[in-house]
Formats: C-alpha cells, structure tokens, sequence
C-alpha cells in the first residue's frame, strides 16, 4: 500500500507540474474590458492566426476592422467567420502584398480614399524560414514583408493617425529578435552573400524592434504612439515554409506553444489598454513590459536602419 501511495502521490505531482507549467505557457490575458466602438483598426495578415483573434477580438470590442491580407478568397472567407464571431458585420478584407512597394501604396491609396481616420494599425504579418528570394523590389522576403513593406505602410499612413489621434501603432516581432548574431547586416542587407533562412528572419524581427524605437522618436509631440512585442510561441502556420522546424516542434506544440487567441493577448492588451495610453517606443511581452536585447535598444542601429529604409521605399524625411 505504501508504494502504490508513493505512486499516486508520483503521479499527481508530475500532473500538477504539467498543468502548473501548461498554465504558465499559455500567458495571461488582456485585462481590459474596453469598448472601441467608432474606433477603426487596419490588421495586417488579419485573415490567419493571432491577426485573425486580433481582429475578433477588436471586432467584437465594437471597433470597424479592416485585414490586408494577399489572398482575397482566403481573406473573404476570414472576414465571414469573424463575422460570424464577433457578432460585427464591420469587418473587411484588401488586398494587401507585403512583398510589393506597389501593393503596399495601392492598399494605402483606398484607405485614405475611403476612411475618414484610423485609430489603431496593428502590423501582424510575416514570414519565417522561407528559402531565398527576391521580391519584385529586389529584396530578400523576409526583410521586404517582415520589414519594409510594414515601414512603407506605416509611413504612409502616418498623417492620417495623426488626424485621428490619439492612435496606436502596433508591430508584432518576436522573442527570435534574441537570437543569432543580434544585430543588423548592414553590410548584407539582402542576406546575398551568405543566406540562412532563420537568421534572416531574426535579422526582419529585430528591424522591427529598432524601427518601432526610432518611429517613437519622430512621434515625440504627436498624439500617435508605437510599441512592439512578442506574442509568444505561438501554434501557428508561420512556420509553413520549414519543414524541418515544423517537424521538430509539432510533437512539442500542443504543451509548449500557446493558442493563436492565446497569442493575440499581447497585441490587444497594445490596442486597447488604459495603460498603453501615451506609452510609445516600448517592447512588451505576455501583457507587461520587457527589455528587448541589447541590439534592440542601439540608437545608432535603429537610426542606421531608419535612414537605409527610407531610401529603399524612396520616401524623405521631410515627407513624414
């Protein structure tokens, strides 16, 4: 009797460790209850994963949310389900092509033509691990869709947040912003000397981190504020280009990787919080404020950045 009772109390021990840590994986939620009816919100990659709770979320919170997303037929179908879900049938899909400058500023074009403000842009797509190659503007993918085609868009959109203000700019990065060599490649920009899929994406998530720290410094004295985060390991189709990476952590996901609502807690809690109100320039993570890397926080890199973007999307200065 003794060994079976060491037994159970084994295994009841092992039990309460895995729901302990399953709970801590899953993160906490966003605490607020806030109504942003009247509100307009631009998602990109709305139509999948942590965009598409975003925007259910958001939708349901009573806001007008409109996702770019390259497939219109899959972004119809999203746009119908959260519809359905969120009981809001202001929900709509354009085509947006995060690899195409052209894309990006025709996408912009309607938005001005058609919406009277934007209060929220929550900068959600990406792409991770995919093999090499160039987009139509002669970038590697993952820098053009992670990176410049989201700078592009922001930029473009920037005089209208002002009007609208107070309004928030939200860029999804990652925790993989740590890894690798933890800095920008200027020397290499396009990854053409020697091209590793992951370390390609590490290099477009830190971009993020550095152009949402410097962004915050040309919003100093504006109603519109930007700040990035990590969603957390998420379980979803980010991953579809690597076939090994998705074979090493699907046997993993279930416990270790959150939920794609789950994983959309952070990029609402940006969104509509009380406590995100006039915080700009930030990284945040599981809802609460976190050091990004130390190559995350160098002014020279973020303004370095800053300056080779711009010339690449033929944009000055002055014109922001």
């Amino acid at each position: 009797m003794a060994a079976r009772s060491v037994v159970i109390s084994a295994v009841i021990a092992v039990i309460a460790v895995l729901y302990g840590g399953r709970t801590y994986i899953q993160g906490p939620r966003c605490q607020s209850n806030r109504h942003i009816k009247g509100k307009t919100v631009v998602i990109t990659g709305g139509n999948t994963g942590i965009g598409k709770e975003t925007a259910v979320d958001l939708a349901t919170r009573g806001a007008k949310v409109i996702i770019g997303c390259r497939n219109l037929e899959k972004g119809q179908a999203a746009v119908q389900e959260i519809q359905t879900r969120s009981g809001n049938e202001k929900v709509f899909v354009e085509k947006l092509d995060l690899s195409s400058l052209a894309s990006v500023r025709q996408f912009v074009d309607g938005i001005l033509k058609n919406e009277p403000h934007l209060d929220i842009l929550i900068n959600n797509a990406g792409v991770m691990g995919c093999p090499y190659q160039m987009t139509e503007d002669g970038l590697e993918m993952q820098f053009e869709v992670n990176h410049i085609g989201h700078f592009l868009l922001t930029l473009l959109l920037l005089d209208l947040m002002k009007q609208s203000g107070p309004s928030r700019i939200i860029n999804v990065s990652s925790l993989a912003h740590r890894f690798g060599t933890g800095v920008i490649n200027f020397d290499d920009i396009n990854a053409e000397k020697d091209y590793d899929p992951f370390a390609a994406y590490q290099q477009s998530k830190l971009a993020n981190i550095l152009f949402t720290r410097e962004l915050s410094v040309h919003l100093e004295d504006t109603n519109v504020t930007v700040n990035a985060l990590h969603p957390g390991l998420v379980n979803t189709d980010i991953q579809r280009h690597s076939f090994i990476s998705g074979l090493v952590f699907f046997p993993l996901r279930w416990y270790f990787f959150k939920t794609a609502e789950q994983g959309a807690q952070t990029t609402i809690h940006c969104a509509v919080s009380e406590e995100m109100e006039g915080v700009s320039g930030k990284y945040l993570a599981d809802c609460a404020f976190r050091d990004p890397s130390i190559g995350a926080q160098d002014d020279e890199a973020a303004r370095k950045l800053w300056d080779i973007s711009m010339e690449l999307v033929g944009l000055e200065d002055h014109e922001i």
